[in-house]
């Protein structure tokens, strides 16, 4: 996966704990300004910084609309949606930072 490619992703703070979902074109800057506690609001404010999940498109306005659709979602089906490419919940981070 190309971390400058548009993408949709998902940050909890822990295992079915407090979701925040977005959207970048730059997967990896957006990680580490989300882990330095960088963007002031709401992940800052309830300590959301794991990546559970992320899905990447070459064309941003498809990522903004799913961002947008994903919003929409209920917790259960944002829930499911995560578990099913990583019902660890492991942090997804460290991949894509190149830690792992």
């Amino acid at each position: 996966m190309d971390s400058r490619e548009p993408t949709v992703y998902i940050l909890a703070s822990k295992r079915n704990g407090t979701l925040y979902i977005g959207v970048t074109s730059d997967l990896e800057r957006r990680l580490l300004e989300h882990r330095e506690g960088r963007i002031p609001g709401f992940t800052k404010k309830y300590n959301v910084k794991m990546l559970v999940y992320h899905e990447s498109d070459s064309d941003m306005s498809v990522m903004i609309e799913r961002e947008k659709q994903l919003k929409k979602w209920n917790r259960a089906w944002k829930i499911e949606l995560i578990e099913q490419d990583n019902p660890e919940w492991r942090d997804l981070a460290p991949e894509i930072l190149g830690e792992a």
